[in-house]
């Protein structure tokens, strides 16, 4: 089991976001957190970064207790998370976003690993060109890269389609599929669209006012789950 997170509690300031959330990603395995907006989703994923650790619980990665180390200590163990919004720097290059990425987990260089032109071969096109410069989709496309490099056992994704045109969602989503069983890491995202979260996972969570509702495979992610728990 890659993820194990048990009945952690997470607040901002005097506001208690978690309450008592337990969550099992197996071993090269694709989730989907849902909930409506506030549910605590993001929340869910900066407690795992350590961005904002929980009060209580526990957060095991292949068994090793993480839930009140620094972020850079969670890194280096193998989480790795894509920001809602991309967080790309705008001021340097492609290459040295990536390059930055790598120096995150102790290691330099000035070469783009080649896996990352096998899953994204336009940013080879736009390589040294500034990440301000790019479209939606090609920053998309430069975060998800500069988080693989950094070859993680949990690859973290916070909305991944949010503010991509249709045809940029079409290209990105085998991409994901992929990166499971490529890259040997289980993947956890937070995302709106339940088209994509049907095409590409195999187990979902929803989130509601910071508690888990409903769980299990994607199978069940039925109609009647959605309206009870997703319909606004």
């Amino acid at each position: 089991m890659t993820l194990q997170v048990r009945d952690i509690d997470t607040f901002y300031g005097t506001s208690h976001i978690l309450h008592g959330v337990s969550l099992d990603i197996a071993d090269r395995e694709l989730c989907a957190v849902l909930g409506r907006n506030g549910a605590g989703k993001t929340t869910l994923l900066r407690s795992i970064t350590g961005v904002n650790p929980p009060a209580d619980g526990s957060i095991l990665l292949d068994g090793i207790e993480i839930a009140h180390l620094k972020s850079h200590r969670r890194a280096w163990l193998g989480v790795s998370y894509v920001p809602q919004g991309r967080e790309i720097i705008p001021d340097i290059t492609v290459a040295e976003n990536i390059y930055l990425a790598l120096l995150g987990k102790g290691r330099k260089g000035n070469k783009v690993p080649t896996f990352v032109f096998d899953y994204f071969p336009a940013l080879k096109l736009v390589i040294n060109q500034k990440g301000g410069t790019l479209s939606g989709g090609q920053q998309q496309q430069l975060a998800i890269a500069r988080a693989m490099v950094q070859e993680p056992k949990l690859l973290l994704m916070d909305e991944p389609t949010e503010g991509l045109q249709p045809s940029v969602v079409e290209e990105i989503e085998p991409i994901i599929k992929r990166i499971p069983s490529e890259r040997n890491c289980a993947v956890l995202l937070v995302e709106q669209n339940l088209d994509f979260v049907r095409a590409i996972t195999q187990k979902f969570a929803i989130l509601e006012t910071g508690r888990i509702v409903a769980s299990g495979d994607i199978g069940e992610l039925t109609s009647d789950v959605v309206r009870k728990h997703l319909a606004v």
